[in-house]
């Protein structure tokens, strides 16, 4: 898995390799000169290319001095616009200064910044080395002379012959931790990143602004960070963790799904989802559905078996709860999902609370995904989870996320990884925070995130498709935290098929099912 770092965590990193033998100067050193590589490689290693290194006061200016230093090594025609002063005694700036490097401070310049926007104007490659890790955007909006330079590259940015632009380690405007991004933030087209990606680089808007991220090595002793617990979910993790499908396999094999759920006002939910647990590879699934919608399930899904249940005006209800636990029972199926086109009426709040306290007596019950109404019902329910002890996944929208933790959408926003993994560790259960950057949490602090954002996910459905995929590939043998993972993985690619076929607008929840093969094939080809 590729790893992904917070700010203390990459702080721990530093001082490992500290404390392994390499000073902090070698860490700038390192971590400047491969900065100046791509810098380098991205104008063509040509001699007397015009680089512009906008520098900042802090430690990552000091990379962005190294790097133009060694730019200049190389012949390019390297300047360093200093947004202040550096201090006498800074090794980094002193080594640029004796190199007689051409350098510019802010103060330097006149009021209408005339000599930064002529160098703009020269420049085929910017460096941003102005602000790393240590910004807060959110709490600390940039301003004064700052605001003025990032201005004046938004407009160098927007012209037709262009600059290019390389981030060192985070654009300036990013939040690291958060993904969160000033408004003045200018989007690079690749960020150099030091050790590892850090969470704001994979987490939207972040990642749209950090452009191709580009980890290097600098030194940071690897074994320090085997059991940093957050990672980046990629193709080849995802196929790593994929279950075997033996040529001898029968349906039993690949396990069984019951989706629960559907109503008179949503009775196409639980019939996505039904489709989409299908698709995943799962051997068979059944809808237990009211009985008074099961005439609009059964055509167009012939592959699917049916339970019919008992209902008030047209919701699952505690009698219905009564007689599903009856079926698990006979029926043994690996995994259960509970929640598409359910409603949040009173009915079906009876139906999840009898449901979920019969769950214990029912054998080989591998894993439970609540998801939609499930969980807004739930959110008014403390302490459900004490009640339960099959494994769980949680697949909440912000909305719902909000209701759960009984915060404002804002905050779950300001802090989806902190947020997810809270609520997965208070009630012990896996939770997909959906939304761009879906994050995976798991109740033993370790998380995955998506870097993935895709409008056309924004459509009712997509959901109840992700929601499938996940117990599918839970009765397939996948734990928990794999399958949702893997299933964060397949929704997004199939939605990225579906944005190539039909655009982000035009697509909907059922073109999922659709392009799913195409995306689950993927994962079978040979690892």
């Amino acid at each position: 898995m590729t790893k992904v770092v917070t700010v203390e965590q990459m702080r721990r990193l530093e001082e490992a390799a500290v404390a392994a033998g390499t000073s902090e100067r070698e860490l700038m050193h390192n971590a400047g000169v491969a900065a100046a590589q791509e810098a380098w490689m991205a104008v063509g290693a040509m001699e007397g290319r015009p680089i512009l290194a906008l520098i900042g006061p802090g430690k990552n200016g000091g990379d962005g001095l190294v790097a133009v230093r060694q730019l200049a090594e190389w012949g390019a025609a390297v300047h360093a616009y200093l947004l202040r002063p550096r201090p006498d005694d800074d090794p980094e700036w002193r080594a640029v200064a004796d190199a007689g490097i051409a350098t510019t401070t802010a103060e330097e310049d006149d009021e209408t910044l005339e000599r930064l926007d002529s160098l703009l104007d020269q420049a085929a490659l910017v460096l941003d080395s102005l602000l790393g890790t240590g910004q807060r955007p959110r709490e600390r909006p940039i301003e004064g002379a700052l605001a003025q330079m990032l201005r004046r590259l938004a407009v160098a940015r927007g012209r037709n012959l262009r600059p290019q632009l390389v981030a060192v380690d985070l654009p300036t405007g990013v939040d690291a931790g958060s993904g969160y991004a000033d408004p003045l933030t200018v989007a690079a087209d690749i960020t150099v990143t030091f050790g590892y990606p850090k969470v704001g680089h994979v987490t939207p808007p972040g990642r749209t602004f950090a452009g191709r991220v580009e980890p290097v090595d600098i030194g940071l002793p690897p074994a320090a960070a085997a059991d940093m617990p957050f990672e980046e979910i990629r193709l080849r993790d995802v196929k790593a963790s994929m279950p075997a499908r033996p040529e001898d396999g029968h349906k039993g094999t690949f396990g069984t799904v019951v989706v629960a759920g559907g109503s008179r006002k949503y009775p196409g939910a639980i019939r996505l989802a039904a489709e989409a647990v299908l698709r995943s590879g799962a051997g068979l699934v059944t809808i237990a559905a009211p009985e008074a919608v099961q005439p609009l399930l059964v055509h167009g899904l012939p592959d699917a078996t049916h339970e019919p249940l008992p209902s008030t005006d047209g919701a699952l209800d505690a009698d219905a709860a009564r007689e599903l636990v009856r079926a698990l029972r006979q029926g043994r199926p690996r995994a259960l999902l509970v929640g598409p086109g359910l409603t949040a009426s009173e009915p079906a709040r009876a139906f999840v609370q009898h449901l979920l306290a019969g769950l214990d007596q029912v054998d080989g019950l591998e894993g439970l995904v609540l998801d939609a109404d499930a969980l807004n019902l739930l959110a008014e329910e403390p302490g459900w989870h004490s009640r339960l002890a099959v494994p769980r996944v949680l697949t909440p929208h912000p909305g719902e996320m909000s209701r759960l933790m009984r915060r404002t959408v804002d905050e779950v926003q300001a802090n989806r990884l902190g947020t997810a993994l809270a609520y997965a560790q208070a009630t012990d259960s896996v939770v997909v925070l959906k939304g761009a950057g879906t994050v995976v949490a798991s109740p033993d602090g370790r998380a995955r995130i998506s870097a993935a954002a895709n409008a056309m996910l924004a459509h009712g459905g997509t959901g109840d498709v992700l929601a499938g995929l996940i117990a599918g590939l839970i009765a397939q043998g996948m734990t928990a935290f794999d399958a949702a993972s893997a299933a964060v993985y397949l929704h997004a690619e199939t939605g990225r098929l579906v944005a190539e076929a039909y655009g982000t607008a035009g697509g909907i929840a059922s073109d999922l099912l659709r392009a799913l093969p195409e995306s689950r094939k993927l994962l079978e080809e040979t690892r």
